[in-house]
């Protein structure tokens, strides 16, 4: 057990060192946001579970926002933050065995406790180096302060794992009215943004039609192994599903050459 703080590794790389600026991304996103004509119906959706991506923010901020938007509408008390592993090679799942969680905008309390009674349950081990740089998750945190104040935080970070082992955890996780859940992800990358998107919508359509087939016809997910696992927990539940948006980087940067896919989507 680590006691202090799970410190922020990536503020001033993929999102800002400071609160105001940080702020300041979220209301130019809510702006595009509010702008968009969304039906009132599909609006008032409260998920259960968010899938969004991990980028830097003027990459793939506003596509996470667009989640959080809904997300925001949850009374859940806690927010699993899910997410891969990139920079340390370890088996199973890490849990953020900390007290708090450092954002720009101050400190979020980890639900230690319940933390405990997850990792007794499930064999959740502690890597310190998996956590400490690892960006899928730290990116989610100043979304969750900002929408979700009120709310403690855990984040579980996976190695090498089976998919049915995560979904099982994810079941379990859902099936605790206090919970909300983020599966972060970000889509394939490096290719031509023609290829991109027809690597991507085998991601898309996988999620759309909660259909590991369509997966398996070439999406290429950093967090393969979480989309995949919310995909079976969520067929398991009965839950719906639905995308919110997507896009590559070349819409933030006009580079078509080499990009990254980005998607959002709730399930509820």
């Amino acid at each position: 057990m680590n006691n202090g703080t799970r410190k922020a590794s990536v503020e001033g790389l993929f999102y800002p060192k400071e609160c105001a600026k940080v702020k300041t991304y979220f209301r130019e996103f809510n702006h595009k946001y509010d702008a968009m004509n969304i039906p009132d119906k599909i609006k008032g959706i409260i998920p259960r579970a968010i899938i969004v991506p991990h980028a830097g923010y003027m990459f793939s901020g506003f596509t996470a926002n667009f989640a959080y938007r809904f997300l925001k509408q949850t009374k859940a008390k806690r927010i699993i933050v899910i997410g891969p592993s990139h920079h340390h090679y370890f088996k199973g799942i890490s849990g953020s065995y900390y007290e708090n969680y450092e954002t720009p905008c101050g400190e979020m309390e980890i639900d230690s406790a319940y933390l405990f009674a997850l990792a007794k349950q499930f064999g959740i081990g502690f890597e310190p180096k998996a956590h400490d740089k690892e960006h899928s998750t730290e990116v989610q945190l100043p979304f969750i302060q900002y929408y979700l104040p009120k709310t403690k935080v855990i984040e579980l970070i996976y190695g090498e794992l089976e998919t049915k082992i995560l979904a099982n955890l994810i079941i379990a996780l859902l099936n605790n009215k206090d919970n909300a859940l983020v599966i972060s992800s970000d889509l394939s990358h490096f290719h031509h943004v023609e290829d991109a998107k027809l690597l991507d919508k085998n991601c898309l359509k996988g999620v759309e039609k909660l259909n590991l087939a369509e997966l398996e016809k070439g999406c290429e997910a950093c967090g393969l192994t979480g989309i995949k696992s919310m995909i079976l927990a969520a067929k398991h539940l009965k839950l719906s599903s639905k995308l919110l948006d997507y896009r590559t980087s070349a819409n933030a940067t006009k580079n078509t050459s080499s990009v990254v896919g980005y998607m959002s989507a709730i399930f509820y």
